[in-house]
């Protein structure tokens, strides 16, 4: 993506504001599969990342004394692509149910909806079941 400037911008990460960094990269990387990259100090906040396939990085921050509002801090939801939406929505260890596996003919996927231990707001989007 270009602008006037001609400088180009590229995603590099999102980062979500959780209780607890650490609990977070296992929930990611043992219920979605995400793998554990990096992470610094910064002052009271920790910030650990994990990443998918191809490189694509999430960041958790978590700041001593802070924890974030029901609403997840103010986003609205992260998309993953798994192979079976009613397999990974079964396997999960989520911890609240937003939406069962449902089909989106309207988007051409099978979606759920599920959170995380902080609240945040997952869909697992796949191909549209067979009915």
């Amino acid at each position: 993506m270009s602008d006037d400037t001609g400088a180009d911008a590229t995603f590099l990460h999102t980062c979500l504001n959780v209780a607890d960094a650490e609990r977070a990269v296992a929930w990611y990387t043992e219920q979605l599969g995400f793998e554990a990259s990096w992470g610094f100090e910064a002052g009271d906040t920790t910030n650990r990342y994990v990443a998918d396939e191809a490189g694509v990085e999430l960041q958790f921050s978590e700041t001593a004394g802070v924890t974030p509002d029901e609403s997840g801090d103010r986003w609205d939801h992260l998309a993953v692509k798994v192979d079976d939406v009613d397999a990974a929505f079964d396997d999960i260890d989520h911890h609240g149910v937003v939406q069962e596996p449902e089909n989106n003919d309207t988007a051409g996927a099978r979606t759920a909806f599920v959170e995380d231990p902080d609240g945040h707001v997952i869909e697992l989007v796949g191909p549209l079941a067979e009915e």
